[in-house]
């Protein structure tokens, strides 16, 4: 009878342990997805466009899907932008701070939730203050896009009600990209009302902005501000995709994918270079302002790594100093 109730004992204490396992080691490899997974919006403006992008990369060579996204606060809504990530893909969880409807101090814990290729949930955390007593219109300072080396100035108006000698002492901003000049504040009863206007320099480089502009006032308790802006700078000349996953290759098996190149005025492609033996690549002939570039890749392991990580450098007849780079991620199996 004992040794029936120890051996009881140990199957129950089996089956919890077997049944946490893939708890606890799920959690520590989807926490290797995510590089941040807390972000403080800081002090914010009532209807200021606040939102910041959690970037997941799929390290892995499975396929990664995330299933749902829940928040713990109706202050922040969180937007999946691609479910389903393959090899070295990334995607981001966006949240969004909801300023319109929400004031003062609030956070929010957003619930990532994966179910391949193991069930897992991540955790991420958002915190800020919205004010009540300052309105921005519009709600965020966005350039869309702007070609490298132009400038683009947009006007943003801040309303403030409550103190008669409210003012504005400085603004401060987080990248040496941007330009911002103030008008001279206009007043009448409570309300104050500046307008901002914000340049985007020649200077910025190729890709996403997402920076911030900080307000320096002269309240009591030194409380500042932040105004996001973002602007994606264009480069002559673009390749799509940026990851190719050509997914589980057989050896000998040929998997055929095509690189588009565009540009905003006519040029030809110079070279297209690789350093694995297993690309090929046909390059089209003449000069236009859209070229596709058929590539070919062979399966054949070498050595003993199965998974396939390459970069592909593209360069053009508008100068050496554009060369456009493009990832293929995949793997060789039996």
């Amino acid at each position: 009878m004992v040794f029936q109730q120890v051996v009881h004992r140990f199957l129950a204490a089996w089956i919890v342990a077997i049944a946490f396992v893939p708890f606890a080691t799920g959690a520590e490899w989807a926490q290797k997805l995510f590089k941040e997974t807390k972000h403080d919006f800081g002090t914010v403006s009532r209807n200021a466009k606040t939102e910041y992008s959690f970037v997941i990369e799929n390290c892995f060579e499975e396929d990664v899907h995330i299933a749902s996204v829940r928040s713990s606060c109706g202050c922040t809504k969180p937007i999946i932008t691609k479910n389903t990530l393959k090899a070295w893909e990334k995607g981001e969880i966006v949240a969004q701070f909801n300023t319109k409807s929400f004031l003062g101090a609030k956070s929010a814990a957003i619930t990532v939730v994966i179910d391949r290729p193991y069930y897992a949930e991540v955790t991420l955390l958002v915190s800020g203050k919205i004010r009540s007593d300052i309105v921005v219109e519009p709600g965020e300072i966005s350039f869309g896009d702007v070609d490298i080396g132009a400038t683009k100035t947009v006007d943003l108006k801040i309303s403030y009600a409550g103190r008669r000698d409210w003012a504005i002492k400085d603004v401060r901003g987080d990248t040496n990209h941007l330009e911002v000049r103030l008008d001279p504040a206009t007043r009448q009863g409570n309300m104050t009302n500046y307008v901002m206007h914000i340049t985007l320099k020649d200077s910025a480089p190729v890709g996403d902005m997402m920076e911030g502009i900080t307000v320096v006032t002269n309240d009591s308790n030194g409380e500042m501000f932040t105004l996001p802006v973002n602007a994606r700078v264009v480069p002559p000349v673009t390749i799509t995709p940026k990851l190719v996953s050509v997914g589980d290759v057989k050896a000998g098996q040929q998997i055929q994918q095509k690189l588009m190149v565009r540009s905003k005025k006519p040029c030809s492609i110079v070279s297209v270079e690789c350093d694995d033996p297993r690309f090929t690549f046909t390059i089209p002939a003449g000069e236009k302002p859209l070229h596709l570039i058929p590539m070919t890749f062979t399966g054949e392991l070498i050595g003993e790594e199965r998974s396939i990580k390459q970069e592909i450098l593209v360069k053009t007849s508008l100068g050496e100093q554009i060369v456009l780079e493009t990832t293929v991620a995949g793997r060789i199996v039996d």
